[in-house]
């Protein structure tokens, strides 16, 4: 993934096999609805903990038992309205996202969402 963007973020997002089918119907573009049990997204800061997430919780949790890391870039002046929240220690860093905001963060996203790891159980 290049900086060719400079005012862009590098963020990460732990999804599961539904997810990323949905995400890869939007050619990689953006990422599906919440539902409505689900008022918030949440994409990450790092790395490692989106690796944790879909290593321990989607890969054992989910149906069927896989889970993948992707990688993507958000416009800085987008993100710049929410602030970036530890959540349960240090690497534990995510911003909240209203659903009902997904898709000016999708609007948001320069380049692809890339898959960089897969984990099945």
């Amino acid at each position: 993934m290049s900086d060719s963007e400079p005012d862009s973020l590098i963020l990460f997002r732990p999804v599961g096999q539904q997810e990323l089918e949905l995400i890869r119907e939007s050619q990689n573009t953006a990422f599906p609805p919440r539902f409505p049990e689900q008022p918030i997204f949440y994409p990450v800061l790092n790395e490692e903990y989106a690796i944790q997430i879909a290593r321990d919780w989607n890969a054992r949790y989910n149906d069927p038992k896989c889970g993948y890391v992707t990688r993507f870039r958000v416009r800085k002046s987008f993100l710049d309205r929410y602030q970036a929240r530890t959540v349960g220690g240090d690497p534990h860093r995510e911003y909240w996202i209203p659903a009902d905001e997904l898709d000016e963060f999708n609007r948001n996203i320069v380049g692809e969402i890339e898959v960089i790891a897969e984990f099945q159980s």
